[in-house]
């Protein structure tokens, strides 16, 4: 059995753009300088480390910020968008018999009210968040606790470094694709087990697995 785990923003939904503006209309209440097109091209080519420090938003202030992110992002569920291809792609994994989750620091209220906008709902067995930029390897490590799995069961799907480093720490496979946030060049300094560049090229992965 395959436990395919997403993150969500960048990977699933293609949420840059309302997300660029909820953090720029943040950024005087938090303390930091609003994303302009030239830092978001830089922040691109930076592992999640560096573009925290890149970003100059204060890191004590980050879970509060996430929390209000999170918050405001509510109200932008029902325009979000699915990237092309990936919502035939999750149907088609979960009807081949795999275990599909979500771990994200996004709010589980977002997650679930976008996949019912979406009606994706009962493709996910598992939804798990919290507001630690750093904090997914233990959300995986609880699901890998509560569901008797073995860490080599489980894939990590995400388009950040900060995923790469997550499914690394938890044991699990790790599967960076390149639609999101982070360039595959930066990716790849990772070293993650898998590198995709499109939804559909992870029905070829898993066919085999399956």
């Amino acid at each position: 059995m395959n436990v395919i785990l997403f993150d969500f923003d960048g990977t699933i939904v293609d949420s840059l753009d309302a997300g660029v503006l909820i953090t720029n209309r943040l950024a005087a209440e938090f303390g930091f300088p609003p994303f302009d097109e030239e830092i978001l091209a830089e922040l691109k080519n930076l592992g999640s480390r560096a573009a925290l420090k890149r970003s100059k938003i204060p890191v004590w202030k980050l879970p509060f910020l996430i929390r209000r992110f999170t918050q405001e992002l509510n109200q932008e569920i029902p325009h979000l968008k699915l990237f092309p291809e990936m919502k035939e792609t999750l149907l088609e994994l979960k009807r081949q018999g795999n275990v599909l989750g979500i771990v994200s620091t996004n709010s589980v209220k977002n997650i679930q009210e976008f996949l019912r906008v979406q009606n994706l709902s009962s493709t996910f067995d598992v939804v798990s968040a919290n507001y630690s930029l750093f904090g997914k390897s233990r959300l995986i490590q609880k699901i890998i606790r509560q569901q008797k799995l073995q860490p080599n069961q489980l894939y990590y799907v995400g388009d950040e470094t900060r995923d790469i480093e997550a499914a690394k720490q938890s044991g699990v496979n790790s599967i960076a694709v390149t639609w999101g946030i982070n360039s595959a060049e930066i990716l790849l300094e990772q070293d993650p087990n898998f590198l995709v560049n499109h939804p559909k090229e992870l029905l070829h992965l898993f066919i085999d697995k399956s």
